[in-house]
């Protein structure tokens, strides 16, 4: 389905269909044409820039083959691969679709709750290498990806990325992640000891082995749970793209721009909304 024949969609089948919202693609159509205008750079394309932007979302959305999309478009599987990197590539050097960066964690106008989780994609199994990427919680070979989210504004501030042997609490202490003292940090139990490197966090009580949890305890837990939940809506948000949600086929060293990528659209449609 090319640009034109999208505008016959409501806004609503046209989110369905792409998972982000027509004055988004318009957005990202716009940050495409000043790139190559820098540039200066003098290419005839076989898509135009909004089916170029189309070919990406479609591509992330669906995670189907490229000869599958290039069927469907009417162009080669090549045609197709480079036009989804052309479209990422633009990406990461505008402002405009990226994340605010852990940076922004430690300025004067640092967010006030925060809450850090790590969400796990399934990979094709590594040739080398098997146990690095082998999940004992999945029970299947995956990459692990941390994402911090403002509960104030339900945006999502920085991400990391490792591979899935790796515990969520080693994950964010190769990531050197800070926050500002006056951060309230909310964390799940893969977080445990989290308090020795930011004071002013919380984690789930744990059960104590051979005993139970006091009503204190587990009224503590709900409490925190509900606090925590915007961060597994977050994730949810994510996962409509069907590229983290189902297992990866791709170059590893790719994913976790992609990831980057579909974060900061998320975090563009969250202003839109807002």
């Amino acid at each position: 389905m090319q640009y034109e024949q999208t505008k016959s969609l409501t806004e609503g089948e046209f989110k369905r269909l792409f998972g982000v919202k027509r004055q988004t693609i318009e957005e990202m159509v716009g940050v495409m044409r000043q790139y190559i205008k820098l540039k200066k750079t003098s290419d005839s394309p076989k898509l135009s820039r909004e089916d170029q932007v189309l070919v990406a979302l479609q591509y992330w959305r669906e995670y189907r083959t490229y000869f599958h999309i290039a069927s469907d478009w009417g162009v080669s599987e090549s045609t197709v691969c480079r036009t989804v990197h052309k479209v990422e590539n633009t990406k990461i050097v505008q402002g405009r679709f990226s994340l605010p960066g852990k940076k922004s964690l430690l300025q004067e106008q640092n967010p006030e709750t925060v809450a850090f989780d790590v969400t796990e994609s399934p990979i094709e199994r590594p040739k080398h290498g098997q146990k690095r990427f082998y999940s004992g919680k999945k029970k299947h070979h995956t990459l692990k990806s941390q994402i911090i989210v403002d509960l104030n504004t339900g945006a999502i501030i920085c991400t990391a990325h490792g591979q899935g042997k790796h515990h969520d609490f080693r994950l964010f202490k190769h990531s050197r992640v800070r926050f500002h003292p006056q951060t309230l940090g909310l964390a799940d139990l893969g977080y445990q000891g989290i308090t020795k490197l930011h004071p002013k966090s919380k984690t789930p009580k744990k059960k104590p082995k051979g005993g139970q949890l006091s009503l204190s305890d587990k009224g503590f837990n709900r409490q925190l749970a509900q606090q925590r939940v915007i961060s597994e809506h977050v994730n949810r948000s994510l996962k409509i793209f069907k590229i983290l949600r189902e297992r990866y086929r791709n170059r590893r060293r790719r994913f976790g721009l992609r990831c980057n990528l579909i974060a900061a659209l998320y975090n563009y449609e969250l202003q839109l909304t807002g």
